[in-house]
């Protein structure tokens, strides 16, 4: 397992997902990563930092789960 640093850019709050740019990445952007249910959706806000686990590939947003938003 891998963990990273992000930066939301966008949450779906129906499909409780978001779009996140990793740190230190700023042409890569992983659309549709999964956002852990004990994250409340009220802090899921663009512009916020973010924790990121990853499964296995870190490239495929599939594997990713946005674990802790903070500020």
């Amino acid at each position: 397992m891998e963990l990273r640093r992000a930066t939301i850019k966008k949450f779906d709050a129906a499909s409780f997902t978001a779009d996140v740019q990793p740190d230190g990445s700023v042409p890569t952007w992983l659309a549709g990563a999964r956002v852990s249910r004990a994250v409340p959706a009220a802090e899921v806000l663009a512009g916020r930092a973010c924790i990121i686990a990853f499964a296995a590939d870190p490239s495929d947003p599939t594997e990713a789960v946005i674990i802790a938003v903070y500020a």
